[in-house]
């Protein structure tokens, strides 16, 4: 699809956005949020909150492009290996598997005894992680990384490293975690 052409006489105009500069030769960019952002898969940033099992890479963030309300990135989870137990504090989650079958593992006591459920997953599916639930990752495969992205509902990646799952008391305010 070509570019648009400017609009009236100036070449140094977007014909969408007549009034913002960010233009070769012009003296102010645009802000952060007063424009599309494009990261490249290269450019992913690997310096976030991170968990034991698995690598963590930021590519919609309030650091990176401004965002206010949400996060946006993907996880890698080698071959044979489990994440750390963790929640996400106040962050609602989704995960769309693009890579692999990874299982997501938490307690549920929806009987009245605590059950570890395991939701195994294929490339596809989506995963929906309530805010403070706690869960871990797992990569049973032996010779295939699974890969996921994430979003996020905050603007950070919200990571609370935990010693063991436990079932979250719904009626109980959330605690966060230090």
């Amino acid at each position: 699809m070509p570019s648009p052409s400017p609009v009236g006489d100036s070449p140094e105009r977007d014909a969408f956005h007549p009034d913002l500069p960010d233009v070769p030769g012009h003296d102010a960019p645009a802000p952060l949020r007063a424009r599309l952002h494009h990261i490249r898969a290269g450019e992913l940033d690997g310096d976030t909150a991170q968990t034991g099992g698995m690598r963590r890479f930021a590519a919609i963030s309030g650091s990176s492009v401004g965002s206010e309300r949400i996060w946006m990135g993907q996880t890698h989870v080698a071959p044979e290996t489990a994440s750390s137990n963790h929640h996400h504090g106040a962050s609602e989650t989704a995960i769309h598997v693009v890579k692999g079958h990874p299982e997501f593992v938490f307690l549920d006591d929806s009987t009245g005894t605590p059950e570890e459920v395991r939701l195994r997953t294929a490339p596809g599916d989506y995963i929906f992680v309530p805010p403070f639930v706690p869960h871990r990752e797992e990569n049973p495969s032996p010779d295939e990384e699974a890969v996921v992205v994430i979003a996020r509902s905050t603007q950070e990646a919200i990571v609370v490293n935990l010693p063991e799952l436990y079932v979250l008391d719904q009626d109980a305010p959330p605690e966060e975690d230090a």
